[in-house]
């Protein structure tokens, strides 16, 4: 395992890394809860317009039998036209793949984008669907017994923790 750098230190990279291609009419959709954090921060930080969009994917997921997904019922908001926009969504952690397609779909319930891209802090690997973000600050390898987890404090702090499954 390779250590995951410092939450601030990578949302700094991810947001230089950004920069040259998000105007102020880009959309950004945090998938919650992690994404959701990020995204505020991007917002803020590159001059996006737009509020920040939330999704929850459960009811999009494919593998509720063998108790994947998050999230957890929440409404996903978008306060913002998705025909024809250019959307980043915004994750904190990139595995498998199968939560960005289950956001891909819930998206499409709202519109046709003219573009989707994606933004991730951290990429584990383990993809089992043909994903890729365009952009990501670290990629690191993890035994699949452990899970990467982005945690926030009360004075909005970003950390990640590795934990057992």
């Amino acid at each position: 395992m390779n250590t995951v750098k410092p939450a601030a230190e990578l949302l700094g990279q991810l947001a230089e890394a950004m920069r040259p291609a998000v105007t102020p009419d880009t959309v950004l959709v945090g998938i919650y809860t992690g994404g959701v954090w990020i995204a505020e921060w991007l917002r803020d930080v590159l001059g996006v317009k737009a509020a920040v969009g939330s999704i929850d994917v459960s009811y999009h997921r494919d593998d509720h039998h063998l108790g994947g997904g998050r999230g957890g019922g929440k409404a996903s908001q978008l306060r913002f036209d998705v025909e024809g926009a250019h959307v980043v969504i915004v994750d904190d952690v990139l595995a498998t793949g199968r939560t960005i397609r289950a956001a891909m779909n819930e998206l499409f319930d709202y519109g046709r984008p003219a573009r989707i891209d994606l933004a991730v802090l951290v990429d584990r690997g383990g993809r089992e669907l043909p994903i890729a973000a365009r952009w990501m600050a670290q990629t690191v390898s993890l035994p699949a017994s452990q899970t990467l987890e982005l945690t926030r404090n009360d004075d909005g702090e970003l950390a990640f923790r590795v934990t057992e499954k």
